[in-house]
């Protein structure tokens, strides 16, 4: 039986979705479900992810999983993927993305991707998350791949509330899927 994920992804493929999370084990379930959802679907699954974080998910996954299965995951650690470049700074999260992502679009390889996003302090520029959102808004239309950014609820003030509103076409609202109607293309 597919999944509400599974039938959208399967309905459409250009998919970026916005989930603000409450809560450790809500995390878990959604990014596990994700895992599990892509791999019935024969998706290889981007996981980005910090280290505490991927540990549980790992412990979670290896008793739900083959070793075959385990095999469509690929971790790559949040911190260095965001701040490779020393700063958070859009282009050089892009091109990183783009290196990552290319092997699977030359080989025409199906992928979805889930995207831990972390800063250290409310002080970050936040209007650069918004740079950053609508292109990657334009990576997930060009490479046809459903991807979701987990931001922490608690954690986001109202202004990127609405910009994360404004670039995310789609919310995941733990068991469904709503459409935002502030996206602006």
């Amino acid at each position: 039986m597919k999944t509400k994920m599974n039938q959208l992804f399967e309905d459409e493929r250009c998919v970026h979705v916005l989930y603000a999370y409450d809560g450790v084990k809500n995390y878990i379930k959604q990014v596990v479900g994700f895992i599990q959802d892509g791999i019935e679907a024969r998706d290889h699954v981007i996981l980005i992810e910090n280290e505490p974080m991927y540990r549980i998910i790992y412990e979670e996954m290896s008793n739900l999983l083959t070793t075959e299965e385990m095999t469509y995951v690929h971790r790559i650690n949040n911190f260095d993927f965001y701040f490779s470049n020393g700063s958070y700074h859009p282009p050089a999260i892009v091109e990183h993305f783009n290196k990552v992502v290319q092997p699977y679009v030359e080989k025409n390889v199906r992928f979805r991707s889930w995207a831990h996003v972390e800063w250290a302090s409310m002080e970050e520029p936040l209007h650069i998350i918004e740079d950053f959102e609508r292109i990657v808004d334009g990576a997930v239309n060009d490479y046809s791949f459903p991807l979701i950014c987990a931001y922490e609820g608690e954690r986001m003030p109202d202004y990127l509330i609405n910009i994360l509103m404004e670039t995310h076409p789609y919310v995941l609202m733990e068991e469904d899927f709503v459409i935002s109607k502030q996206y602006q293309a």
